[in-house]
């Protein structure tokens, strides 16, 4: 077929799909491992569940929400068209873990702690720093029968050594306890269903004020009554010590009391995992997962960037698995939407993009006689642990190095006729433009040094 007569497609990627260059993919791995290190480092464990799970498994907490995001897997081919097995792409990591300990609870040791680092997939519009495609960063501790409230404290510890690896900034804590605000409103009267739309729009305030709560209380008997109360209770942040303090002279029934002293319990041990008190902060108005979570729950918020909103969330649950399981499986978790931060982090210049290369070394081939002696030299500091390209295509020696300058090495190797003649070879250090000699049996030696 002749070239002209070909039909071409647009290269263009399908929109609400990250696509990162080299040198971003390279950042973003990074901010993977040293995750993934502070993971470990608590003693959390790793798993993977596969990409695709029954529906029935996908649905059976969600509803009509889940079931309008999830993205159904259909058949490739026409004559696929006789498999009627109704599967999907996993939404989230938590409910997969739900089907996991359900599954093996006779097997797992429990306390079970377990990460997760994998991607997931929601068929929401696309918009600034929300994806169709994205990686999740999930820690959970997953109890059988019981959790303590030791392990509420404990993930805190891990969410500031996180984000004190990862460098991007100062960062806020932010800690509540569902029952505080549940009780408090079932002690003012409120049906179930009522408190269910205050929380609503209560979770609006920062984003829009606070007009759709007033709105809200406005239709709902005895809210216009209860205005200036619920204002109050779901603004009062600060210090641990202050509000608990505010808490303390409120008397509000049962539920309301027992979310304040697990508020106590929790940072007070939180104090004793040695988080700086600068990191932490108390906030009632912290409102996540209308009837998911059930006791503590937690947001992060870089201070210098509150315009990226929460980068880490989660909290505790009851019962984990008990739509697969007859069995009490309360469980603490946080999750870090690591695409949507990542995205917000490039965009907002707090991270960038560095060298779009893994290898910090450059072996130059500048006489295509050389070549033998270029992969030579670059299996010995291979055999040293050093990331090493050799550029093969023949070209001169200027244009190779603004090759390896362009790509981000850190060095270029240059084998010369007159120096390999006298067992030496040259090196340049490319951000320093600095030339070395050295013997050429002490050339993986001097690089390994150079770069540490």
């Amino acid at each position: 077929m002749c070239a002209d007569r070909i039909n071409r497609v647009t290269p263009s990627p399908i929109s609400g799909f990250p696509e990162w260059s080299p040198a971003e993919r390279l950042v973003e791995q990074q901010m993977i491992d040293r995750i993934r290190a502070s993971f470990e480092r608590f003693g959390f464990s790793p798993i993977e569940t596969p990409a695709v799970e029954r529906n029935t498994v996908l649905t059976a907490k969600g509803g009509e929400e889940t079931e309008r995001q999830i993205y159904s897997l259909t058949g490739l081919h026409p004559q696929s068209g006789g498999d009627t097995r109704d599967y999907s792409l996993h939404f989230d990591l938590t409910v997969p873990l739900a089907r996991y300990v359900a599954q093996h609870n006779n097997e797992l040791v429990f306390p079970f702690r377990r990460y997760q680092i994998q991607k997931v997939w929601r068929g929401e519009r696309p918009q600034h720093g929300r994806f169709r495609e994205f990686t999740q960063c999930d820690i959970d501790i997953v109890g059988d029968g019981k959790l303590s409230l030791l392990a509420d404290a404990e993930i805190p510890a891990v969410i500031s050594n996180v984000f004190n690896s990862l460098d991007i900034g100062d960062f806020t804590i932010r800690i509540s306890n569902r029952k505080i605000l549940t009780g408090y409103l079932d002690h003012l009267g409120f049906a179930e269903s009522d408190a269910a739309i205050i929380l609503r729009e209560a979770d609006k305030i920062e984003r829009q004020g606070t007009d759709p709560l007033l709105q809200a209380l406005d239709g709902l008997e005895n809210g216009n009554s209860a205005t200036d109360d619920i204002l109050a209770i779901v603004q009062t942040s600060g210090s641990p010590a202050e509000v608990l303090d505010i808490l303390s002279t409120i008397d509000s029934g049962e539920r309301f009391q027992q979310g304040v002293d697990e508020l106590a319990t929790v940072f007070e041990h939180a104090a004793e995992f040695g988080i700086a008190e600068e990191n932490v902060t108390a906030d009632i108005g912290i409102i996540r997962g209308l009837d998911y979570y059930t006791g503590t729950i937690y947001e992060t918020r870089l201070d210098d960037h509150p315009q990226l909103g929460s980068i880490c969330s989660g909290g505790r649950y009851d019962d984990l698995a008990s739509y697969f399981i007859r069995k009490a499986m309360p469980g603490v978790g946080i999750s870090i939407g690591l695409t949507r931060l990542f995205s917000q982090l490039l965009q907002a210049g707090i991270v960038e993009g560095g060298g779009a290369s893994v290898a910090q070394v450059l072996v130059t081939t500048p006489d295509e006689s050389l070549l033998a002696k270029a992969i030579e030299i670059a299996s010995s500091l291979r055999g040293a642990d050093v990331n090493t390209e050799i550029f093969f295509e023949q070209t001169r020696l200027g244009r190779q190095l603004r090759y390896a300058s362009r790509k981000g090495f850190k060095f270029a190797v240059i084998p010369l006729p007159e120096d390999l003649e006298r067992e030496q070879i040259k090196f340049r250090d490319l951000d320093a433009g600095e030339e070395y000699t050295v013997a050429l049996s002490d050339l993986p030696g001097e690089i390994s040094r150079h770069l540490s």
